[in-house]
């Protein structure tokens, strides 16, 4: 077992995160699946994303879930059946996000609506940061800060299309984040979408070489 930390980002809302030290085989062995994610699994051509997915499921098992209380609704969102929640006692952990890079799998349970992302830090997100950010939120900053702030940005508009899950969404065009510095830990960032404004805070760190976000709706303003 790899069961790696819980971190609590505010009253209700914790963060849990596996990682991934076991081989496919070892996970595939300690997971119950139901047949749509056997399949699914099966499907998979990297072993690494297959890892991931197992790791979810461990992580569901280790807080007393499994891989039969999650289902996706049309959209890939995921959730927690009612059912399962009052099984587990858990009744205001209603929300679930999830999210894997390589070496790591996390999930958020929320008593509101949530996301998480997790990203390893990689020179490849800096090479496009052009594509999904203002770079000039990177400017003073050396080529490593720069590579962990554009690793940061773009986990916050992968959470807050996790949160609103609509299609259509463009992370330049429509998601903006309050400036901020790595060492604040949190920011806020605004969603315009047709004609509608959301605000949403924002929670931050780094775990080895990789960095979290966890975002969930609010009524603050940029």
């Amino acid at each position: 077992m790899a069961f790696y930390q819980s971190i609590e980002i505010k009253p209700k809302t914790n963060l849990y995160l596996w990682k991934i030290t076991e081989d496919f085989t070892t996970l595939f062995r300690q997971v119950q699946l139901k047949d749509v994610s056997l399949a699914r699994v099966e499907s998979m051509k990297s072993e690494s994303h297959q890892k991931g997915f197992l790791a979810v499921r461990m992580l569901l098992q280790h807080l007393g879930y499994s891989d039969f209380d999650l289902y996706y609704d049309d959209l890939g969102k995921p959730h927690l059946s009612r059912k399962s929640q009052i099984a587990c006692q858990k009744p205001d952990e209603t929300h679930i996000s999830i999210s894997h890079s390589n070496c790591f799998s996390g999930i958020l349970i929320s008593d509101q609506n949530v996301g998480l992302d997790i990203e390893q830090l990689k020179q490849k997100t800096l090479k496009i940061a052009s594509r999904f950010m203002d770079i000039l939120h990177l400017e003073n900053l050396s080529e490593a800060e720069q590579i962990q702030k554009a690793t940061v940005i773009w986990g916050i508009k992968e959470t807050v299309f996790k949160i609103k899950n609509e299609v259509g969404i463009s992370f330049p065009d429509h998601i903006s984040e309050t400036p901020f510095a790595f060492e604040d830990k949190i920011t806020t960032a605004k969603l315009v979408f047709y004609n509608q404004t959301d605000y949403f805070e924002t929670v931050f760190d780094s775990v080895e070489d990789y960095i979290y976000v966890c975002g969930f709706l609010t009524t603050k303003k940029l």
